[in-house]
């Protein structure tokens, strides 16, 4: 069994995009610059964010980040987002769910300039990922085909489980993993929480992709031998021996599943630091630099 090490593979693409960035800046172009909004004071959005924020830092962004309280309205939010669009100083700009149960997710995504969408939600950019036009990915997905890639995963031909359809996942990621590319060229099945039994299909999977949002649902025995397993769950679970309180669970039980597989990525340490890859990434192209 081999660690999918998203500290290994998210620091070897910081560091181009770092390298990249230096080198635009010393040719007089300006840093690529992100704008994070946080709506309310979520501890785990304030971690996430402030984890973007230093990574933009470390890598010679630019980085803005504006703060609501849980009390602002949708209409204020919007303005801002459409303030931000027009802005040929700003590149990047997230929105870092979860917001109020008042503002609708899906207004506030679709408010946003699909060419400054680098969480990659808005529409346009994913009726283009679907179609193979060019587009900007989402994030999480984006991060777990760079994953494959930096460990030269090969994917063609291989029979791949997704656990999850989210937008924002598991979507998207049945249809990067069907592309004719590299990581891609597989055979896909998507599971959900009205498969009657994803054992069935996750036991003949090469490849198990598992963003279902239920700590340790996949067993040991959904896994067959030799199985490459992608965890993007990420959940606190109560634990009284720990000094916070809590324990961090990926959907897959861990220490039962990685025995079996040829390839397993850690919760944390793996999905999570590829997906901040993927934003950054995202953000570079957002600010016009080539992708290569």
């Amino acid at each position: 069994m081999k660690l999918l090490d998203g500290k290994e593979a998210s620091s070897a693409i910081l560091n181009r995009i770092r390298e990249k960035v230096a080198a635009n800046l010393a040719g007089g172009l300006r840093p690529p610059h992100l704008v994070a909004v946080l709506v309310g004071n979520d501890g785990a959005s304030e971690t996430y964010v402030a984890s973007k924020v230093r990574t933009c830092e470390n890598i010679g962004f630019k980085s803005t980040l504006i703060r609501f309280e849980n009390s602002v309205t949708e209409a204020e939010l919007i303005k801002c987002i459409q303030k931000i669009n027009t802005d040929p100083e700003i590149d990047g700009l997230i929105v870092q769910s979860p917001i109020p149960s008042h503002i609708s997710f899906n207004r506030i995504t679709e408010t946003i300039s699909p060419a400054k969408d680098v969480d990659g939600f808005h529409p346009l950019n994913t009726g283009r990922m679907v179609q193979n036009s060019e587009s900007i990915i989402a994030a999480t997905p984006k991060g777990i085909l760079m994953l494959l890639e930096h460990f030269k995963i090969d994917t063609t031909g291989k029979l791949c489980v997704i656990l999850g359809r989210s937008n924002i996942v598991g979507m998207p990621m049945s249809v990067l993993m069907a592309r004719n590319s590299w990581p891609g060229n597989c055979t896909v099945t998507l599971c959900h929480s009205k498969t009657p039994d994803p054992g069935v299909f996750t036991r003949q999977a090469d490849i198990i992709i598992a963003a279902i949002g239920r700590p340790g649902f996949l067993k040991a025995d959904m896994v067959k031998e030799g199985a490459i397993v992608i965890d993007v769950g990420i959940s606190r679970i109560a634990d009284d021996s720990r000094k916070s309180g809590y324990r961090l669970s990926g959907d897959v039980d861990f220490e039962h599943v990685a025995p079996k597989c040829s390839y397993i990525t850690p919760v944390p340490g793996g999905v999570g630091l590829m997906t901040i890859a993927g934003l950054m990434h995202n953000t570079l192209i957002a600010a016009g630099y080539s992708i290569n």
